[in-house]
């Protein structure tokens, strides 16, 4: 393993692939450094970013072995049933960390940006996300997200959107 590529698994620097994804696309963005964090609400704290704002990615796969990233809203939790629905599957399961590191080698875990042609997967996001103009999303580290025009993002990352956030009757921000 070459410097640069150690670098960026150690989440040192952003996902090269991700910003070159992006140039290519068109997609103006803003790199952010932060303190690391863990989890995607905890990142748009650190951010300043409003939860509702803050793109979270999982990767799942279905019970025919289609992978796909799907996104939610910080604050918010994936409902596998509805992903089910979403998918057209009858089961939908989070990957392990060692399939999550299978599908993206160069990202840290749990930092997956929601560029699904970056490993050949489809991006689901929760129809929640429609109401940002801006969304942010980790960009592949614990320590750097991007910002983008969400229209921008859509057209380009070739996004579905559908019904995936849990109903448990709290507003997202109460989730904390």
């Amino acid at each position: 393993m070459d410097v640069s590529t150690m670098t960026q698994a150690t989440g040192m620097t952003p996902h090269e692939g991700l910003l070159q994804w992006l140039r290519t696309h068109g997609v103006e963005y803003e790199v952010h450094e932060h303190a690391p964090t863990v989890t995607a609400l905890e990142t748009a704290h650190s951010e300043g970013v409003d939860a509702r704002r803050f793109a979270k990615c999982v990767a799942v796969v279905t019970a025919e072995g289609r992978h796909a990233l799907v996104v939610v809203e910080a604050a918010e939790r994936l409902d596998l049933g509805k992903a089910c629905d979403v998918l057209d599957t009858d089961h939908v399961r989070l990957l392990s960390e060692a399939e999550l590191f299978d599908l993206a080698p160069e990202c840290e875990i749990g930092t997956i940006p929601p560029i699904g042609e970056l490993w050949g997967v489809p991006v689901y996001a929760d129809t929640s996300l429609r109401s940002a103009d801006m969304v942010s999303f980790h960009a592949g580290s614990h320590r750097f997200t991007v910002h983008v025009l969400r229209s921008a993002w859509v057209t380009a990352a070739h996004v579905i959107y559908g019904d995936l956030a849990a109903d448990d009757g709290r507003p997202a921000w109460a989730s904390n």
